[in-house]
C-alpha cells in the first residue's frame, strides 16, 4: 500500500524544515521505499510497518511541540507492489510524455 503523510507542528513558525528533516531521518532509517514531495512524504509498505513509522514520526515531533497535526492518505490496492513508480509510469504512458519529478 501507499501512504502519503505530512506532519505539521502548529505554532512552530513559518519554517519547519528542521522538523521535516527530523522526520525524514526516521523515514530513511525505516528501510521502507519512499518519495518526498513539497507537501509530504509517500511511503510504500505493509500496513503495520507504515503505521508504526508514522506513529514514530508523529511522536518525535510531539516531544518538542505542544500541538501537532498529522495528515494521512492511504491507497491500499490488493496484489500491487512498486506503486511508487508504477502509478506514475502508467499515467505517463497514457499521456505520452514523461512528467517532471
Amino acid at each position: 500500500m501507499l501512504v502519503e503523510f505530512s506532519i505539521v507542528p502548529l505554532g512552530a513558525g513559518s519554517s519547519i524544515s528542521d522538523k521535516v528533516s527530523e522526520v525524514l531521518k526516521l523515514v530513511d532509517a525505516s528501510g521502507l521505499p519512499y518519495k518526498v514531495n513539497p507537501m509530504g512524504t509517500v511511503v510504500e509498505g505493509e500496513w503495520d510497518a507504515v503505521m508504526r513509522l508514522i506513529k514514530k514520526c508523529h511522536a518525535a515531533i510531539r516531544k518538542h511541540e505542544e500541538r501537532v497535526m498529522t495528515r494521512i492518505v492511504i491507497d491500499d490496492r490488493k496484489g500491487r507492489s512498486d506503486m511508487l513508480s508504477s502509478k506514475i509510469r502508467s499515467v505517463e504512458k497514457k499521456i505520452g510524455k514523461t512528467l517532471p519529478r
